[in-house]
Order: C-alpha cells, then structure tokens, then sequence
C-alpha cells in the first residue's frame, strides 16, 4: 500500500468542543448505546410514578368536597375510602419509582462502563507524540473525574429530570381539568424564567467547561510534583512547585466559585418565581371560589398540584446546572475519543507476519515532528535476519527516533520501515508486537513484585499466581544468569519493585526489562542501551544478560558507549538525521572518517 493511497482521518465530524448541548448528549449516547437500554419501560414506570404522586391532591379534592362539605353532612366512610385507595396508590407509586431508579443506574453504569473503557482503550492506542501534547494527568482526568460527572448526572440528575417533566406534564393536565384560568396564570409566570433560563443556561455551560478545564491543569500539575518528588528535593525548588501547584488549585476554585455564583441565581430565580406563583394562585383562587367559579376541594387540589408543578420547576434548575457540568465533561471526553490513532492498526486486509528469523530494513525513511523540522532525512538502512547493528551518533541526531519507527511508536513522513519485506503500516498490530520487541533505555516498572514485572513479557497463558512462581519467570531468570542476582533480593522473584520500580536500583531495573523481553521471545530486539549510570558489576551482569538475550535474534542497539558499537556486526553512523557512515567496526575505524574521530575520543577518554 503506497502512502497516499493510507487511509486518512475523516474531519468532516464537528468537534466535540463545538457541539451544543444536545448535539453532545446525542453522540455520547452514540458512544455509550447502553445508557438507553430498555428505555421504554423504564419511561412507562416513570410516568406510573408521576401518576402516583398527583393522587394526593386528587384525594383532598374528593374527601373535601364528597367527603367533609357533602351536601348531606361529613361522608366519614367515603373519606376513609378515599385514603386507603390513595395509600395503595402511593406504594404503587413508590415501586415504580425504585424500579425506574434501580434500571437507569444499571444502564447508567453499563454504558459509563463501555465510555470508560473506550476512552482509556483510545488514551492508550494515541501515539507517543499525542500524549506528549498533554498532561498524563488531564488525560488521567478525562477517564476518571470527567466521566463521574457524567455519572452524577445520569444516575441522579438523569432520573430527576425524568420525573420532574413527567411531574410537570401530569400536574399541568389535571390543573387545567380542575381550573384553566389558574393554569394559564401559573404557566404565564413561568413563561418569563423559561425565556432568559437557556441564555443563563450557556453561560453556566461555560463556565462549567472551565471548571473541568481547570481541574484537569490542577490534576496535571499534582501529579508532575508527585512523580517528579526527587528531583524537586534534589533542586531545593519545592516552593516553586508549591506555587505552582498552589496557582493551579487557586485557578480551579476561582472558576468552580464562578460557576456557583451563576447557578445560585438561577436556582434562586426558580425560587422567586416558584413563591410568586403559589401567592398569586391564593389571591386569585380565593376570588374564583368566591364567585362561585371554584369548589373549596378544587382550590385546596390546585394549590397542592401548584406545589407538584414548582417543586420540579425548581428542581429542574439544579438538574440543568448539573447537565452544564456533564456535558462539559461528556465533551472532553469525546474530544479524546475523537482525537486521530496516528499509528493504527490498517484498515481492510492486514497482513500477519510469521514468525522465525527476521529481516528488517529502513528505506527511504524521512520522519518530522509535529511543526518541527526533519528530524531523519533519507535513511536507508538494512539488519539481515540474525545480525547486530549499532546505531551511533550525537545526541539529537536522530537515533532513539530510528528505535521508534521500527517499534513502530511513529510512522514516517516518507518511505517506509520493513519487515521480511512488509511495510510495518501493513501489519496487524498484534503480530507486530510479537516480532518486534524494545528494551528501553529505562525500563518501567509497575507496582508489585520482580516476578509480576518479569511476568508482563509472557505471552499466551497468564501466569500462575503468584507470578513468581511460575517456572517460566523463573527459566528466563536462569537463562540470562540472573538466578544469583534474584536469589540475593530481599525476598527473591517476592521482592516488591515499589511505584515506578523505585525500591530498585536503575540497573536492577533494567535487568528485570531484560527478563521480560527475553520472555516476550520476540523475533525482532530493539535495545536503548542503558548501562552508563550503573555500577560495574550490574553493567557486567547487564551485558552478559544482553548476550544471552541477543543470541540469533536480529538485534537493533542505539548505542551511547562505542564499547557496543564494538560487539555489534555492523555499524552505523547517523548526523544531524542522516546515515552518513555504515560498515563494521574495524573498517569503520581504518575509513579515518566521523566514527574514526569518535572511536579516537572515546579511547582517549577511557584510558
């Protein structure tokens, strides 16, 4: 597949930061299809519930006016009926309000389960350089405080919107039953408020999309200072950080005090109104009732029907302000999902590489970073299946990006990156994985214990638990001379490695990544070589592990000691993103050329 006939991202989307209200919430639902699941029952019992709680006001009228004013004298029995018949109701109505209540929270959490995931699941698949244009922890904050936004309001908001409309309809329908000149007067005081509330609507929107803008910057900053503790102790800048980290919570509270100050006027405004109303529905139903127009169980009905009908209303203003918030946040974390996978798996036919000896080459490869200039110009470069080859070069000149591109972390600008002859572009990604693996110049820990970090290279069956128990942990070990090494830790393949592998030393950390990649048996070792800040005897240890690890695998090394260069089958040199000596060490050397004058540096410095 050539590149321009690559498949491209379709921008013709609108952005998620552009969208209104209901545009966002109509595509959420499209990513979260759950969140409607069985929503047609769920509307039924919820109108059921509405029903349920105008019995009451249907009660009083009729035990007033057929009950205690009955024409013949107070009707005790018809009263009692009455009551009985409204408390059956009223537990009817309560039954339908915990189902609808128990089917939208497990909808609710079955489609927040399906956002989460697809968001960390896209967050992961975002290549290198996308995560490097943000914050690990405003990404963090999309998967996490964002979506429990979304979840307050679903699970919360979602329900009280749903019944208040179904309240409101109800209550309208028999207000205008019992007294249409009251229900105009009731809906004409409203009328106002719903014509300035979705202009304050946008505005607490706004501010609302600050609020999480902010708190995501806020979390971002925390979690730099945390992972970055060392070395602002090391520096002595700890009141730096502090101010930073102060100015990014100060940020947050003064856009969540913006936001609040907002939605209390709003809410208060419902308040005004929902007061103006009921003292307006009491002075004009008096007159009504006086002249005859209205019973007095029709007016005490209405009054609580009133109360049905501004309850909602007020309560539909703290829900609108809590969909503010969950759009704000349904929007950031769209905007992530629709963020381009730059390195994705190809679409239509995908090609899986079989494994055995491979044969790797660069040809014609040009890469750039994003609105940066060429970072590798032309590099053609080829490791024969079973061979080693050195990549050296000064800093910035273009080597970790070469182990990139191979790894496939990027693609190229132009040409292409091959192997056995296939263009990585054209190559499932699981299969890629399984031939290709990188030994970073640091190898990450995760939080747990030698042997579950070694255990991450397995493939194919997960491994007995505890992970160090399992004999494969333990034959990679010995296969790489390791087993001396493991058996002096604290509590062997048990020993815990601490958040970010800390408890470790930096070559005990890159011992235990060269475990796990002998584990991962890969076809294809791309190693950032690592052993210039260790001691001398983990360096040896290293560099027998790296021998054992390397043996008839083709093997790509981005040298930082010429003493690697060396060892390797054949050399190459790259500048200022170009190749511009290859050959082996020896004839490297005796060409008198850039890596002669390296190798002469080198010696002199070591001697």
């Amino acid at each position: 597949m050539s590149d321009q006939d690559r498949p491209t991202t379709d921008h013709r989307m609108a952005p998620a930061s552009t969208l209104g209200v209901m545009a966002t919430i109509r595509r959420g639902l499209q990513v979260s299809p759950e969140l409607t699941h069985g929503w047609g029952l769920t509307a039924a019992l919820a109108v059921l519930a509405a029903a349920g709680k105008v019995l009451v006001p249907i009660a009083v009228q009729q035990a007033v006016d057929g009950g205690v004013l009955a024409d013949g004298g107070p009707d005790v029995q018809r009263v009692a009926l009455t009551a009985a018949a409204v408390a059956v109701g009223l537990l009817l109505g309560a039954a339908c309000t915990a189902l609808v209540n128990v089917r939208l929270f497990r909808a609710s959490e079955a489609g927040l389960l399906t956002l989460r995931t697809r968001a960390f699941r896209h967050v992961h698949d975002l290549s290198v350089l996308t995560q490097g244009t943000e914050r690990r922890g405003s990404l963090v904050s999309r998967v996490t405080s964002d979506v429990d936004t979304i979840s307050l309001f679903v699970q919360w908001g979602g329900i009280m919107l749903l019944v208040s409309v179904l309240q409101v309809s109800v209550a309208t329908a028999l207000m205008a039953f019992y007294s249409w000149q009251l229900t105009l007067l009731v809906w004409a005081c409203f009328v106002p408020l719903m014509i300035v509330l979705p202009r304050l609507q946008k505005r607490v929107n706004a501010r609302y999309t600050a609020v999480r803008e902010r708190y995501g910057a806020m979390l971002g900053a925390v979690s730099e200072a945390v992972v970055g503790a060392e070395t602002i102790r090391a520096y002595g800048v700890a009141a730096r950080t502090q101010r930073r980290i102060d100015a990014a919570v100060r940020a947050t509270r003064d856009a969540m005090v913006r936001a609040q100050n907002l939605v209390s006027v709003v809410f208060a405004s419902g308040v005004l109104v929902a007061n103006l109303v009921l003292a307006v529905v009491v002075v004009a139903g008096t007159r009504l009732g006086i002249a005859g127009d209205l019973s007095v169980g029709r007016l005490l009905a209405f009054l609580f029907l009133v109360q049905l009908f501004t309850g909602p209303v007020q309560m539909a203003t703290e829900v609108l302000n809590e969909l503010q918030n969950a759009v704000a946040g349904w929007r950031r974390v769209l905007g992530v999902l629709e963020t381009p996978v730059q390195v994705a798996d190809p679409v239509g036919e995908a090609v899986d590489s079989p494994r055995g000896p491979a044969d790797l080459e660069l040809r014609g490869v040009g890469f750039a970073y994003p609105d940066g200039p060429p970072v590798l110009r032309d590099v053609d470069l080829r490791v024969g299946a079973g061979t080693s080859v050195a990549v050296v070069g000064a800093t910035g000149s273009g080597k970790t990006t070469i182990a990139r591109l191979v790894a496939r972390f990027v693609d190229p600008t132009h040409g292409a990156v091959l192997l056995d002859g296939v263009d990585l572009r054209d190559l499932t990604g699981q299969s890629l994985r399984d031939r290709v693996v990188l030994v970073p110049q640091e190898g990450f820990l995760f939080d747990g214990t030698v042997g579950e970090n070694i255990a991450y290279g397995l493939r194919g069956p997960a491994p007995v638990a505890p992970a160090g128990a399992d004999p494969r942990v333990r034959a990679a070990v010995e296969a790489l001379g390791l087993g001396s090494w493991v058996d002096e830790l604290a509590q062997g393949l048990e020993t815990p490695v601490g958040q970010r592998g800390e408890s470790l030393s930096a070559g005990e950390r890159q011992l235990v990544a060269l475990a796990r990649a002998y584990l991962a048996d890969g076809d294809v070792l791309l190693l950032d070589e690592a052993t210039s800040a260790v001691d001398p005897a983990t360096e040896v240890r290293i560099a027998q592990a790296l021998d054992s690890l390397a043996g008839g695998r083709t093997t790509l090394t981005i040298a930082h000691r010429l003493s690697t260069a060396e060892a390797a089958d054949h050399v190459v040199v790259v500048d200022a993103g170009s190749v511009v000596e290859q050959g082996s060490h020896t004839e490297l050397v005796d060409r008198g050329g850039r890596y002669a004058a390296m190798h002469r540096a080198w010696v002199s410095q070591t001697r």
